[in-house]
């Protein structure tokens, strides 16, 4: 007999309409005592079949969908088609070789619900953050060690929300030979060094990739600010594209010395570069004292908002920062600013930059709306995996 999970009429309906989560207060029922991570039947009153999902016992998101076809199975075999479908989804993205690292797959956009995998190079870096991934954490690393090309599968399943599922924090190495703690990815012109083993995410901020691009192309002769800079990745990239000068901003020494090195990386010019070490808002706010001014600033601060119930803090903080961004540019600069936190919806975003611009006594229009890197796709009937945003202001 198959554990069975009864849905209530709303619950129904978003299922209907693919939704891939089944939220806690839906279910009414719950049948057979199903494990963590285990396959269940979704049933609607009426005991109509609705899908195949994995249980989470322990999160409000208390089943995550794996398919709506009754006649497939959830076995290893269905994780092996998974990946290779969303292999050839990325197959003709960057060809040639000109990218060497990328999203492979992207969880529920994938139909993989909370499996991450990031290649770098010759590593499969993995994060397994929901109890079905993790249960099939096996099936999935023996597909990855036979992709071509991949010597090693890595875990960086250290991700805080993984305690929404009940589940410990882990990482290290899944498959291979152990990585070299540093790993060198190519990003077209660009290169940089990536440090799989203790980095942000899985190493890198592989969805900013196409948004380097647009800051290289407009750098040319500017005066750049990289704020939130991480490892330099868009100081890094103005500077390929000609910058006059970047300062990079970041509260971690660390993660400033590895900018060092990705700036040697790239064979550019080391006066051309400054690191400063601080808390971002307390250095813009010194900058603007002292009057300086740049023609370029980037701001790609961390998730401000983990929930909904945490907007309006993080509405406050992403508008002190543009304040202060928008304080700092010279009249006719380019605001190139970003949000990752899901739970803040593209209307909303703009609506805080706006009034920002409103509080820093500017005027500004948008000259792009920006996302994530097409190798991070996102499902029609998932609108949820649309978490990174952006907007390209020219000030004046």
């Amino acid at each position: 007999m198959s554990k069975e999970v009864v849905i209530s009429e709303r619950g129904a309906e978003a299922l209907e309409r693919r939704h891939p989560w089944v939220f806690s207060g839906a279910v009414r029922g719950v049948r057979g005592n199903p494990g963590m991570g285990e396959t269940v039947a979704l049933l609607d009153a009426k005991g109509r079949w609705l899908g195949w999902g994995a249980y989470s016992p322990a999160s409000q998101i208390r089943v995550r969908v794996w398919t709506f076809d009754p006649e497939e199975r959830v076995d290893g075999l269905f994780f092996e088609q998974r990946i290779q479908a969303a292999l050839s989804l990325r197959s003709g993205f960057y060809p040639n070789g000109s990218v060497t690292a990328l999203r492979l797959v992207s969880g529920e956009s994938d139909g993989l619900p909370g499996l991450i995998v990031d290649r770098y190079d010759k590593v499969a870096v993995c994060q397994f953050l929901s109890a079905g991934a993790h249960r099939w954490k096996a099936e999935i690393v023996s597909v990855l060690a036979t992709l071509p090309g991949i010597e090693s599968v890595y875990e960086r399943s250290d991700a805080e929300v993984r305690k929404k599922e009940g589940l410990c924090l882990e990482r290290g190495l899944l498959h291979g030979p152990e990585p070299e703690k540093r790993v060198e990815i190519r990003e077209g012109r660009l290169r940089f060094w990536v440090d799989i083993r203790e980095g942000h995410k899985t190493g890198f901020y592989l969805d900013q990739r196409e948004n380097r691009s647009r800051v290289m192309a407009h750098a040319s002769g500017m005066r750049v600010l990289n704020a939130f800079s991480y490892t330099g990745g868009f100081g890094i990239a103005a500077l390929a594209g000609d910058a006059a000068r970047v300062v990079n901003l970041d509260a971690s020494r660390a993660v400033l010395d590895m900018a060092e090195d990705n700036l040697r990386l790239n064979g550019a010019c080391a006066d051309a570069m400054e690191n400063v070490e601080g808390n971002a808002f307390q250095v813009l706010r010194a900058f603007r004292n002292e009057g300086r001014l740049f023609d370029v600033v980037v701001l790609d601060p961390p998730k401000f908002a983990e929930s909904r119930a945490q907007l309006n803090r993080a509405a406050r903080g992403y508008k002190d920062i543009n304040i202060l961004g928008m304080q700092l540019l010279a009249p006719g600069g380019l605001l190139f600013t970003y949000s990752c936190s899901g739970a803040m919806h593209t209307d909303l975003f703009q609506k805080i930059v706006a009034d920002a611009a409103l509080d820093a006594g500017r005027e500004g229009r948008i000259l792009r709306r920006m996302a994530a890197a097409p190798d991070h796709p996102v499902s029609l009937n998932f609108p949820e995996g649309e978490y990174l945003k952006g907007l390209m202001v020219q000030l004046v």
